[in-house]
């Protein structure tokens, strides 16, 4: 979609990065450790003034404490934390369980370790999890559970039920789990992000995945971590030095000093996201979509089926050439086939931008 909206000239709300730049002060201190020759291979698990940072954003945000040292490993971004999570624990015959419309990088590693997704359906327009359809989807082969929260691309958010709920499915099946939470510092309407490390017993069977590019509008750094128990990290890592070995150093010191001198950026992330999420909201209420909660991430999803017949794909291609503006059909994101008339939008983009596309919209 992004190659076809630079096609047309199309307002670009396809592809799920950010329109402006990353803090200041993480660029300048970027320059400043690149110049000082921090240009070699860091330590593999990560520079150490990073993991402690990482062990101190946890506490602070979840009451938590966990051993930097031992638990958290940075990774090549959150979808090489992904990958070698899957590949730790995912042997020949092994089924995962996995959440439609669900992040397209999961199914390929879980294939590429000899396993097999099981896709459940979520269904439009509020995307929650039948958890006692999990239940009847758990075999004998079943090894994990994969989740997301804040959820990409539905923009939903689990809840304290949610939770029990798998901690029940995992406890009674000894299940692992694998908690996508690049979008953990992105929450509207005063809703806390649940993460997997909030209960020992859950984050005791699980891999809690991280993003740096969400969290500072630098995805092309490609910088993400995982935290998990001492004798998963330990597993996770042997993986990990044979599939980037070490990260991006400087970058690992500047997001250290960005976490230690500016938290504020982590703090005020929600309210910053929540602004455009009501800007966009408020612009398109003159028009025919149906607009769906957004609850987390930077992505609104909206129903079309008011305005075409057309399949969702068909429709954003139609929305790139006639319209203007790019967005991502919903279909893509499930395995089987999906019906439902509903794209997404993603709303990191500068106000102008989200305005100019609202505009195109409702004229429809």
């Amino acid at each position: 979609m992004t190659a076809l909206a630079n096609e047309y000239g199309a307002i670009n709300l396809s592809q799920g990065f950010p329109e402006f730049d990353a803090p200041d002060y993480l660029k300048q201190q970027l320059s400043e450790y690149v110049a000082k020759g921090l240009n070699q291979y860091a330590p593999s698990p990560g520079v150490p003034k990073l993991l402690d940072q990482i062990e101190r954003l946890i506490e602070s945000r979840y009451q938590v404490k966990v051993n930097g040292t031992s638990q958290v490993t940075v990774t090549a971004g959150a979808t090489e934390a992904l990958f070698v999570a899957i590949q730790t624990i995912i042997s020949q015959g092994d089924e995962v369980i996995v959440f439609d419309p669900a992040y397209d990088s999961y199914e390929p590693a879980i294939e590429l370790a000899g396993g097999k997704a099981v896709h459940i359906p979520l269904v439009a327009p509020n995307y929650r999890i039948d958890w006692q359809q999990v239940n009847a989807n758990i075999t004998s082969k079943t090894k994990a559970i994969i989740i997301n929260t804040p959820h990409n691309p539905s923009a939903k958010v689990l809840d304290l039920d949610d939770f029990a709920a798998l901690k029940k499915l995992l406890v009674a099946h000894n299940l692992l789990l694998i908690s996508d939470e690049v979008y953990e510092h992105i929450t509207f309407d005063q809703k806390s992000h649940l993460s997997a490390l909030n209960d020992p017993e859950i984050f005791a069977r699980s891999f809690v995945v991280s993003s740096f590019g969400k969290t500072f509008h630098s995805t092309g750094w490609k910088l993400g971590y995982c935290v998990a128990p001492e004798q998963f990290s330990q597993e996770f890592r042997k993986i990990h030095q044979y599939v980037t070995f070490s990260c991006f150093t400087p970058a690992q010191y500047a997001l250290a000093d960005m976490l230690e001198k500016h938290i504020e950026h982590v703090n005020e992330l929600s309210e910053f996201y929540q602004a455009k999420r009501d800007a966009l909201i408020d612009a398109l209420q003159t028009s025919r979509f149906k607009l769906l909660d957004s609850e987390g991430t930077y992505f609104l999803l909206l129903d079309y089926s008011e305005i075409s017949s057309l399949s969702d794909i068909e429709f954003c291609h139609y929305l790139v050439k006639e319209v203007g503006v790019a967005a991502v059909p919903l279909s893509v994101f499930y395995h089987a086939p999906n019906n439902d008339k509903v794209i997404r939008l993603c709303f990191a983009k500068e106000t102008q931008t989200l305005m100019e596309a609202a505009e195109r919209l409702c004229q429809l």
